[in-house]
């Protein structure tokens, strides 16, 4: 018997992917009845449906981020490489790379297999599992960096540079915009690689998910609150290094920092323009989303004849594919950022 192809038992309905068979979504973008979730960031993991199933470690940051109860009615985890039947629709999670817990679900049904990758990288990252390629029939890809020009140097050499500019400055505070699940516990955990042993301070958006990694057993160092002035006017952390939501250089809190250098770990740090225009003076090209060697690289590690691509730059991941004699759809998924999770935390002012 003939394999069914994937586009025969997985559909994209306006709330996302949906397996026919299995009769589950897959980060859906509004409740549903049941979900299989990726990984924690906002655009993937939405609140309220009956059932979730996730990575233990998806499901603790759903629930520290949704609250008890929205986070999915019903949990059940599936650890990396485990396996479970749901209506005859084989179900495994195995790493993803992306951030703590994430997943790439794959599905198998009558001898097909398709595996969503869910939002993913290939460098090298101490704080979560390594990407692992799994063959498959259809592998649906992210193209947040699909152009040629996104090429992201290793972490670590732009963590010399921010120590570069600490040493350089050190009357100032250092103020790194990073999002607080994934790129914040990151930049540490590569920072405490670069030998730098000083504690790290957090703006208070980003404290909570630092804890939680640190419950699944990813150390840190010493991290610590930024304090509040000793007097009116006075400022704080000279020669510090502070990491905070992205937009916190624009909100009063910023203001208590001594003469902060304002720098942004982001993949569209490669972008001058978009370094420019957002004022940023120290642009830190470190990126949780695979560039775009990497992902044509992962596209002939996995070996699917069709790819299908959820959100970023299809256009370009599609033309390139064509020349390498494979099958390129585009999805157009509603609801997935392309911004390295710039909704993910709001700035607001840190409680007391």
């Amino acid at each position: 018997m003939t394999a069914p192809h994937p586009d025969t038992w997985i559909r994209v309905l306006p709330k996302g992917l949906f397996c026919e068979p299995g009769d589950f979504f897959i980060d859906p973008q509004a409740g549903v009845h049941r979900a299989v979730i990726s990984h924690g960031h906002s655009d993937h993991a939405r609140p309220d449906h009956d059932a979730v199933l996730g990575t233990p470690e998806t499901l603790a940051i759903m629930t520290a981020r949704l609250g008890e109860g929205r986070a999915g009615r019903v949990q059940q985890p599936l650890r990396y490489g485990e396996s479970i039947e749901q209506n005859g629709v084989r179900i495994t999670l195995v790493p993803a790379g992306h951030v703590l817990g994430s997943a790439q679900v794959v599905l198998e049904w009558r001898g097909s297999r398709i595996v969503v990758s869910g939002d993913y990288k290939r460098q090298a990252d101490p704080t979560c599992a390594p990407f692992e390629p799994v063959p498959c029939d259809v592998f649906v890809t992210e193209a947040t960096f699909a152009l040629p020009v996104f090429q992201h140097p290793p972490a670590r050499a732009e963590m010399r540079r921010l120590l570069e500019s600490v040493a350089l400055f050190p009357e100032r505070a250092h103020l790194v915009g990073c999002y607080a699940l994934g790129k914040c516990q990151r930049l540490i955990s590569e920072l405490r690689a670069a030998g730098y042993q000083k504690p790290i301070y957090l703006h208070g958006a980003q404290a909570s998910m630092c804890a939680l990694y640190e419950r699944f057993g990813v150390g840190l160092g010493e991290l610590q609150p930024v304090p509040r002035p000793a007097k009116r006017g006075a400022t704080v952390l000279p020669g510090e290094i502070v990491l905070a939501p992205p937009s916190a250089e624009s909100n009063p809190w910023a203001r208590r920092l001594a003469e902060p250098v304002t720098a942004l770990a982001s993949g569209w740090m490669r972008v001058r323009q978009r370094a420019k225009a957002r004022g940023v003076e120290l642009p830190l090209v470190v990126s949780d989303h695979a560039d775009w060697p990497d992902l044509l690289e992962t596209i002939a590690e996995v070996g699917a004849p069709e790819v299908w691509v959820t959100h970023g730059r299809e256009d370009a991941l599609i033309h390139a594919l064509e020349g390498r004699g494979i099958r390129g759809r585009a999805l157009h998924l509603l609801g997935r950022e392309e911004d390295e999770g710039e909704a993910e935390a709001p700035a607001e002012e840190e409680s007391a």
